[in-house]
């Protein structure tokens, strides 16, 4: 069992307390929007076998964590560390178990964050494992730079997703039923957006969201710019089902994404729920705090509510144009006091563990890889102690007990 040294990303929409506050340490003014733990190779985790197994008072967190946007938070920064990344290349089977190397090949198949929307992240989609084969290889064969602004496809593999709520949690989900989507825009009173309404009863399902979603991302820019103002300004005045637009238009003033916002879903997370995120299903995550799993992949296709690239045909083959309800799932109990949150994905699987006082030893040994997040309290693994935001790596088949009180993530796969 190794402690983990994990980054915080710096993205602009990361907000400048979340991550700090779960910490316990000074907000440093900038903003912290992800903590990385796993093994992807934009930022490692970082481990050091030699002294993992001193106890984590809170202190190292402390040091660590208060450096700011992009510094390490977890085990320190001693000169023993390597990358799990690393790690994991040097034995595969011995770190994930030769059952996860034959599914899913010689990597830690997920990436667990700590995700802190301070204000809303681009609308988006991800491809499926077919699709996103495909539009890997054509770009390779294209000889599309890998670091490309213009590139759809970092690598072949797909993205599905699953957000659980740490705080109140804001996103949108999935298409709305067109008639409940024209409503909205006609609520507005701008004329401009009339037409759109109108598209949206006139046609059936599919073809209306696709109609509409199109004319909206192809429009001449400096009108829809101005159809945004208009509309951001009567969200604002509407206020209630409107005022998440209106926030949205406030940090992408004139973006057609503020428009293509409107078609989707809002949904509102309570701590412990979670959202999964399937193939062609356009979301953004608009303000919060939460535990986010994903398959380790960097495929993304935007629909607006960002200055990169938004490429609309590619786009549009990859949206599954269908009214969807949002799921949100929350935890299922089992005896084992393991409250696991299903997804019909097996490269990931995510589960809590809430311990209170006086509770019995958890007995958490699984023959996959597995990596314990704590978000609360002082639990322990195997004499080991957590603090909030402290996390270990636990390879495939190593005895390990959870003890003590607090609460626990456990990010693992199926095999």
């Amino acid at each position: 069992m190794d402690r983990l040294s994990n980054t915080v990303r710096p993205y602009a929409w990361g907000s400048t307390t979340a991550i700090p506050e779960l910490l316990g340490v000074a907000p440093t003014g900038e903003p912290q929007a992800e903590m990385w733990l796993g093994a992807h190779p934009g930022a490692p985790s970082r481990l050091d076998r030699g002294t993992s197994t001193s106890v984590d008072t809170g202190a190292n967190a402390d040091k660590d964590a208060g450096k700011g946007a992009g510094a390490s938070a977890g085990a320190g920064s001693g000169s023993g560390e390597q990358p799990l990344s690393a790690v994991i290349d040097a034995d595969p089977e011995a770190e994930l178990g030769a059952a996860a190397v034959r599914k899913f090949g010689p990597r830690l198949p997920f990436l667990l964050k700590l995700l802190a929307a301070g204000s809303p992240l681009s609308l988006q989609v991800h491809p499926d494992l077919a699709q996103a084969r495909e539009g890997y290889e054509r770009e390779e064969r294209q000889g599309v730079p890998a670091d490309a602004p213009h590139r759809n496809y970092k690598d072949a593999n797909h993205k599905p997703e699953l957000i659980c709520a740490l705080t109140p949690f804001d996103g949108l989900c999935g298409f709305r039923a067109p008639e409940q989507a024209a409503d909205l825009l006609a609520g507005l009173a701008v004329d401009s957006l009339e037409p759109y309404a109108d598209l949206l009863r006139a046609h059936p399902e599919e073809a209306a969201l696709r109609e509409v979603l199109t004319a909206v991302l192809t429009a001449d820019p400096a009108e829809m710019a101005a159809t945004v103002t208009e509309a951001a300004a009567a969200a604002g005045r509407l206020g209630g089902a409107y005022e998440p637009y209106a926030t949205i238009a406030h940090h992408y003033p004139g973006d057609p994404g503020v428009i293509a916002a409107m078609l989707l879903n809002h949904v509102r997370l309570q701590p412990g729920e979670a959202l999964f995120l399937g193939a062609g299903v356009p979301h953004a995550y608009l303000n919060g705090l939460g535990v986010e799993i994903m398959a380790n992949s960097d495929n993304v296709l935007r629909c607006g509510l960002t200055p990169k690239h938004v490429d609309v045909p590619e786009l549009l083959r990859i949206v599954r144009f269908e009214t969807t309800e949002p799921n949100i799932l929350r935890p299922e109990a089992s005896g084992t006091g393991e409250e696991v949150y299903e997804t019909p994905i097996d490269e990931f699987r995510l589960s809590r563990y809430v311990l209170a006082p006086g509770a019995d030893p958890r007995d958490l040994t699984t023959a996959g890889p597995q990596i314990l997040l704590c978000t609360a309290g002082a639990p322990r693994t195997n004499g080991l102690g957590l603090a909030p935001g402290g996390a270990v790596f636990v390879p495939a088949g190593e005895t390990t007990e959870l003890s003590g009180t607090g609460t626990i993530f456990r990010a693992t796969v199926v095999v």
